[in-house]
């Protein structure tokens, strides 16, 4: 892990340790409450966002906030949709970056721009790397590794 990751590493896990105790972190940018770059989680679970890999930009009058964080939607419809179950539509591990987890370097954060489905469940990275990782390796290994390290990171307070 280069210097620069290992910093802003350190920055967000202590920025976001702060408030963990009463809700699961959650990806937001460090200035910010604004969950994975405010890109629209709902949308990501479309058969044209998957079949076509493409991303909707959620906007701010179309927003919930759950879990400390502020969530984007590009409708009110998507809005209500999460609101009513946000487990259904959070991508796994609150939007960290699940490459990492499965490395053990902790909470990364991530802006929604490199995502995957594995299984039926929407994952995100921190760069294109890690996806290729998951998608040429041994997912679900991974995949048991990152939530071994993400039930062992919730238990910190």
């Amino acid at each position: 892990m280069n210097l620069m990751r290992l910093i802003i590493t350190a920055l967000f896990v202590l920025s976001t340790s702060l408030s963990v105790s009463a809700t699961e972190a959650v990806s937001t940018g460090f200035m910010t409450d604004t969950a994975i770059g405010g890109v629209d989680t709902v949308a990501y679970h479309t058969a044209i966002s998957r079949k076509q890999h493409q991303l909707t930009t959620g906007k701010t009058r179309f927003s919930v906030k759950w879990n400390d964080a502020y969530w984007y939607f590009a409708s009110q419809n998507s809005a209500d949709r999460f609101a009513a179950n946000p487990e259904r539509y959070r991508p796994e591990y609150n939007g960290h970056c699940s490459n990492a987890l499965s490395h053990g370097e902790g909470l990364i954060p991530t802006d929604g721009q490199v995502w995957e489905f594995f299984g039926d469940k929407l994952h995100l990275f921190y760069a294109e790397r890690g996806r290729q990782r998951w998608l040429k390796g041994d997912w679900q290994q991974y995949k048991q590794e990152a939530d071994k390290a993400w039930e062992q990171l919730k238990q910190i307070d």
